[in-house]
This record gives structure tokens, C-alpha cells and sequence, in this order.
């Protein structure tokens, strides 16, 4: 195993920082290295914002309901942007909206916006400092939108905080290799559910150790618990609004 596969491998969350900011050479050297992440037909269908301002970052803390998206080294907010695509059929006299509203692009816009930030975050977790996805950040993402000042054209898809560890983190056992590839067709055998109740045995051991047995719960228990939710369901009208999912 070499020592790119191994840092891989050993990924873990990172929600607790020290006061330290990330500066200005580290940062850009981070976003240099996430432009270099592949791109849909070289589409580059997105932007990042970084947030350093103490009042959006206090702003997005609430919205994400997480401490550490105030306190960290620096927030990255990763953006689905067609805005600059736009701008240039606009020159050359086209109507962009039939091809930023399509399907199509919505997916390339997540999907370019995705691999870039992968690729921040092995950089950032090569050069010793922690990174943590924030997901939350669609609890509201209207008002992401608003506070970020986000033209039409974009969405905001996630964050990510990065800065020096105050905390080591822990490692989560990831899902069986055989639920995760499959070989020339998709298989569910006899074993599938077996495979999951022994997973879920062991996440169960994850977090009765992480917590001094003050949570048990397994991986299954959470996935159905998502499933009975309806959350974020503005979403699909709030995309629709900056010119998204607009087309058959």
C-alpha cells in the first residue's frame, strides 16, 4: 500500500480545530489543487467560496446547526456555477437557459463541484490538516443563496471546513466491499442482509465505544430513519428558481 492509498484510507471527520487560520498561500494552493480534479467536458461547473467573514460564518453555523462551521481554520462553500456560461452565450447573442435547465446540467454541476472538492480535501489531509463535509448547509439553502449573494445560475451543494486538528477524529468502518462492487451486473445473493446485520453489529460497537455506551444505534437503524423523513424539500424549487430543472 502506498502512502497516497494509505492517507486514503485513513480519512476521518475532523470537528474540532484550533484557532489558527489557514492563510492565504495555503488557501489558494488548496483551491489550485481542486481546480485539477476532472471536469465534465471541461465544463468547469463551479465555484468556491471562501468565508472568512465572522458574521456569515456565525450565519452558516446556524443554518447547519454545527459549532465547528464557525470555528475552524477556513469554510469552503462548494457552488454548482452555469452563471459564467450564461454570461457568455449571452454575448455571443444565445439563449442559455434550455441548456442550463436541463437535467444534464444539473448533474454535471453537482458532479464537477464534487471532484474538486475531493480532491481539496486530499490535499488538505496531506499537508496535516483536518476537513470535515457540511451537508447541513441545505437545511436552508435559500438563504445560503442570500447570504453568500449567489447569482441565478448557481446552488449551493455543500461546505467544507479545513484547518489544524484539535481532536484526532475517529475512523468509521465502511459497508462491505461486496455491497459496494459489483461485477458485470448487479448482484443481491443470499448473504446480502447477513452482510448488513454484521455491519451494523460493528457501527453499533462504533459508537458504544466512541461514547461510553451512550449511543448504540446501527447503520440500518439511521438509513431508515432517513427514509421516513421528507427532508429539504424546498430544495427542488429553490434549484428551480436560479434556473435549474427547468426542462423536460
Amino acid at each position: 500500500m502506498n502512502e497516497v492509498i494509505k492517507q486514503l484510507m485513513e480519512h476521518r471527520s475532523i470537528r474540532k480545530f484550533t484557532d489558527v487560520p489557514l492563510d492565504q498561500s495555503t488557501v489558494k494552493l488548496l483551491v489550485e489543487a481542486a481546480q485539477h480534479a476532472s471536469t465534465s467536458s471541461f465544463v468547469q461547473a463551479y465555484s468556491i467560496i471562501g468565508v472568512t467573514d465572522p458574521d456569515i460564518k456565525h450565519e452558516l453555523s446556524l443554518i447547519g446547526t454545527q459549532n465547528f462551521i464557525e470555528h475552524n481554520g477556513h469554510l469552503f462553500v462548494f457552488v454548482a456555477d452555469f452563471k459564467r456560461h450564461q454570461l457568455l452565450s449571452e454575448r455571443a447573442g444565445l439563449d442559455a437557459q434550455p441548456f442550463i435547465g436541463a437535467t444534464e446540467r444539473f448533474i454535471v454541476g453537482t458532479v464537477d463541484a464534487s471532484l474538486a472538492a475531493q480532491n481539496l480535501a486530499v490535499a488538505a489531509e496531506s499537508m496535516g490538516l483536518g476537513i470535515c463535509y457540511v451537508g447541513g448547509l441545505r437545511n436552508d439553502m435559500a438563504k445560503v443563496i442570500e447570504l453568500l449573494k449567489l447569482p441565478e445560475f448557481t446552488y449551493p451543494l455543500f461546505g467544507m471546513v479545513a484547518g489544524y486538528p484539535a481532536q484526532q477524529g475517529s475512523k468509521k468502518e465502511r459497508l462491505p466491499f461486496d455491497h459496494v462492487y459489483h461485477e458485470n451486473r448487479y448482484v443481491i445473493d443470499g448473504d446480502y442482509m447477513q452482510q448488513i446485520e454484521d455491519y451494523d453489529r460493528s457501527i453499533a460497537e462504533y459508537y458504544r465505544t466512541r461514547t461510553a455506551g451512550e449511543r448504540v444505534d446501527t447503520w440500518s437503524q439511521q438509513m431508515v430513519g432517513k427514509v421516513r423523513g421528507n427532508a429539504r424539500e424546498e430544495i427542488d424549487s429553490t434549484v428551480k428558481r436560479q434556473g435549474f430543472l427547468s426542462q423536460k
